[in-house]
Parts: structure tokens; C-alpha cells; sequence
């Protein structure tokens, strides 16, 4: 349900920050291909997983990007949840777009992804995103759940596949559902709130109170809607904090450790009940 602001103490680094040198096997996937157009994403595996006991395998980690798509940051942030012994998969959802490939924060290429984020057909994003995790879930070292991480646009994502393509206890079957998600900043929840009702699965929303790009009245418009749909649902979280957009993003200039680092603290928490 949702929580009161967090500032959190200062951190110099959250746990799930970026780490461009990280060692451990990185490479391109192709999930799918139609009429000729590769469905791609980035895949990380932690060292050695292909040989390690069911006991040790730990849930693999959907990462939905910013309208960014796949650039160096995400494939970092990938590299840092390998590290830490989970199997990470970044889908391209932006692979039947016109220009697919991963945009820079800056000039003509932020305008672009703009575009290309107005563009998407969000709803065939998710779709899509059943592929990802069935391909996530096979993967070495994964125990069989499946946490969406969402950042922007790819927040949005998450939510939605909370809700359309998120699995219940009960439904352990379904191999293309995740089993619970997580998403910061999400761009245009509002838009959606009638999913809301559908979501059985551990949810947490992440948002800054000054954020540039969801304006408190959305954020507000959100966790009505949370309350409304589930009022004594535990699993539904939706957290503010004293920081802008972006804030979870070591590498850009929102970036507020202090609320990263409350977040992280909350995220790993989720993910201790997967």
C-alpha cells in the first residue's frame, strides 16, 4: 500500500547500481524473429551458472529500459545483477520500432526516443515481453521466478505485465508470467489504472515527489487506484521519495543516492520472498 516519503541515509553507491566491469559472460539473444526482424535483448549470466545446484539459483531479473532502449547503461546495470549471482535479460521492446537500436541521454537522440516512446504499441510491448520471460525463466541459474524491473517507459511495462502477465501462487504453471515486478518512475500508469484490479502478484511503485515527468497528481491518481483495487493487498507498494526523475540512475544527473539506496533496501526485500 502506499508508504509515507522516504528520504533514507546517504549512500556513495545503491546495491544495484551500475558496474561497467563486472566479469561474467555478457552477450546479445534473439528471443524471436518476425518477417525478418530479430526480437534481440541483452543477456547476463553469472560465472559458472550452468553448473550450479537448484538450492543455489536465484530468480532471474527482467530489466524493461527507459525510452533509451538498449545503451550501455542497462547493459551495465545487467552486468550488475550477474554479479550478484542473478540472471539478467534487458529485451529490446522497442525491436519492431523503425529505429531499434540504443539511444544516447542527449541530443538528436533524445529526441528520437521520444518519438519512438509515442510511437510504441505498448500493448503489443507486453505481449511480447511473454517471450522475454519464458526465455529468462529457462536460463542457467534461474530458480524459476521471474522479478520485471522497469525504469521510465519500461516502469509502465512492468505495471502492465503485473497485471496482464503477472502469475499468482496458484498459477506456478504458466511459464510467461512473472512473479512479481517493480517499477520506478513509470511513465503514464494513469492511463492504465483499470489493470490494477487484475494485478495478483507482488507489486512496488517507485516515484520522486519531484519528478518533472509524473506529476503528483498522477502519482496521486495512481495510489487511489491501489487503494481502491486491493485495500488490504499487503503486496501492492507504492513509495515516494524527496528526489526527481531518474533517481535511481547513477549515471544521470537526478541521480539521489539517498533514495536509491532506500529503494534498493526495499526492492531486495521483494526479491528475498521469490
Amino acid at each position: 500500500m502506499p508508504s509515507e516519503v522516504g528520504s533514507g541515509a546517504a549512500l556513495a553507491q545503491h546495491p544495484h547500481a551500475q558496474h561497467p566491469h563486472a566479469q561474467h559472460p555478457m552477450a546479445t539473444h534473439v528471443l524471436a524473429n518476425d518477417k525478418g526482424i530479430d526480437f534481440d535483448a541483452l543477456q547476463a549470466l553469472p560465472v559458472a551458472s550452468a553448473t550450479r545446484a537448484p538450492e543455489t539459483r536465484r530468480p532471474g531479473i527482467l530489466i524493461l529500459p527507459e525510452m533509451f532502449g538498449l545503451n550501455a547503461p542497462m547493459q551495465a546495470l545487467a552486468d550488475g545483477w550477474a554479479a550478484r549471482g542473478h540472471p539478467a535479460l534487458v529485451p529490446n521492446v522497442f525491436w519492431r520500432s523503425a529505429t531499434p537500436r540504443g539511444l544516447g541521454y542527449d541530443g538528436a537522440d533524445r529526441e528520437l526516443a521520444w518519438q519512438r516512446l509515442h510511437a510504441l504499441d505498448v500493448d503489443q510491448a507486453v505481449r511480447d515481453l511473454r517471450i522475454a520471460v519464458a526465455a529468462l525463466r529457462a536460463m542457467p541459474g534461474c530458480n524459476g521466478k521471474v522479478l520485471a524491473i522497469g525504469f521510465c517507459a519500461g516502469g509502465l511495462l512492468a505495471y502492465l505485465a503485473a497485471a496482464r502477465c503477472g502469475r499468482a501462487e496458484e498459477q506456478g504453471v504458466d511459464t510467461t508470467g512473472v512473479d512479481a515486478a517493480v517499477a520506478f518512475y513509470a511513465l503514464g500508469i494513469a492511463r492504465y489504472l483499470p489493470d490494477m484490479a487484475a494485478i495478483r502478484c507482488p507489486l512496488q511503485l517507485h516515484y520522486g515527489l519531484r519528478d518533472q515527468h509524473v506529476p503528483a497528481s498522477e502519482v496521486a491518481a495512481v495510489a487511489q487506484a491501489m487503494q481502491r483495487a486491493a485495500p488490504d493487498n499487503a503486496r501492492l507498494e507504492l513509495h515516494r521519495y524527496d528526489a526527481g526523475h531518474s533517481f535511481f540512475n547513477n549515471v544521470r544527473p537526478g541521480y539521489d543516492a539517498a533514495a536509491a539506496g532506500l529503494a534498493a533496501e526495499r526492492l531486495d526485500v521483494l526479491l528475498e520472498t521469490l
